[in-house]
């Protein structure tokens, strides 16, 4: 006979055991917990309602952590805004459109994560930085090429651009998109003309990204993009330079912007161009060299001459320190001695000068 307090009797000793066991976690219970879609955005660091967005998180900030983030060159951000200044004055001369340009956002990116996410078809116009002695490019999208060949050939205002897909770029098209790349790149020329010279020349239009492979795929680059917009016709241009390509003036992109000298001080500089016109510097004339053994040096007397391989119009060397300056001709004026300089600067001389300028 069963006992009348055994719980298996009791109803209250059920109904205490079926809430504890809905109060217990999956974990407590062995089952394993399955992750819903957002948390899985969040572990990876993936966000696609915020692509553009600066701050990652989880996975795909350590993946990213390698890239040099744009910030650390300053000076790029005024060069786009001065390159966006000048687009919009050129291109509304080259369309005669009213034509507005803005600057997207600035991010850094692996070349070859870039080459496959550019959307197909497009044109990418490979330029080359002459005295950068490197690479960039520039691509222009399906949108803004048929809404400048419907520009340039004159189409009506206030309608759409007719775009054709499935088929390649006419020869008409990649001419007239061609000298709009010319137009931007020698806008690009004007915006880096305050900080440094660089030619920026057109090397070729490629319509297959595998063709315009400019660096490795695993080379950070900076990557600009812009928006046209032509009343109700527009699209991108992305400009998109390798880190490789800036490494030469990459001091200039690390200071800070200082008014439209780029980092000058005019007051630091007249001050210190003062001061190097009133310092003295010492200034030896040699008549001649010699070579001679330590023991003659210690038999000298008082009395002993020294012949010198010099005569009364031999030429001596003017010197600044270890530093030949000219050469010049011995004389002298009212019961001094003097020189009378005979040849211009040495080349030495002027590098020496330049290197301390």
């Amino acid at each position: 006979m069963a006992d009348e307090t055994s719980p298996l009797q009791d109803p209250e000793s059920l109904t205490q055991g079926g809430a504890d066991a809905a109060n217990m976690s999956p974990e407590s219970l062995g089952v394993e917990r399955v992750l819903n879609q957002d948390e899985i955005d969040s572990l990876l660091g993936f966000d696609l309602s915020d692509d553009d967005a600066e701050e990652r998180s989880g996975i795909r900030a350590i993946v990213n952590s390698a890239l040099v983030s744009y910030e650390r060159l300053p000076m790029l951000e005024i060069v786009f805004d001065r390159l966006v200044r000048l687009m919009t004055t050129s291109l509304r001369n080259f369309t005669s459109d009213n034509v507005e340009v803005s600057l997207d956002n600035i991010s850094s990116i692996r070349f070859g994560d870039y080459l496959n996410s550019i959307p197909l078809p497009a044109i990418l116009a490979v330029f080359r930085a002459e005295e950068l002695d490197n690479y960039g490019l520039l691509t222009v999208d399906s949108n803004l090429i048929y809404s400048i060949v419907d520009v340039l050939l004159g189409g009506r205002r206030g309608t759409a651009a007719m775009r054709i897909e499935g088929r390649p770029y006419t020869t008409i098209e990649r001419v007239l998109v061609q000298r709009m790349v010319e137009v931007v790149l020698n806008d690009a020329r004007l915006a880096f003309e305050p900080l440094t010279l660089v030619h920026f020349n057109l090397d070729r239009l490629e319509t297959n990204p595998r063709f315009a492979a400019i660096a490795r795929p695993a080379n950070a680059a900076i990557l600009v993009k812009l928006r046209i917009d032509m009343e109700d016709r527009g699209g991108r241009i992305e400009l998109l330079l390798p880190y490789a390509t800036l490494e030469p003036i990459r001091k200039m992109l690390l200071q800070q912007f200082m008014g439209e000298k780029f980092g000058r001080d005019n007051i630091w500089e007249s001050h210190l161009a003062t001061e190097l016109w009133t310092t003295q510097m010492e200034v030896a004339a040699v008549l001649d060299e010699q070579q001679i053994s330590l023991k003659k040096v210690l038999e000298l007397k008082v009395g002993d001459t020294l012949m010198l391989n010099a005569s009364t119009n031999s030429l001596v060397e003017l010197r600044s320190g270890n530093i030949p300056l000219t050469r010049a001709r011995m004389g002298r004026s009212n019961h001094h001695l003097a020189v009378h300089v005979e040849a211009p600067l040495a080349p030495a001389a002027r590098r020496a000068v330049a290197t301390f300028k």
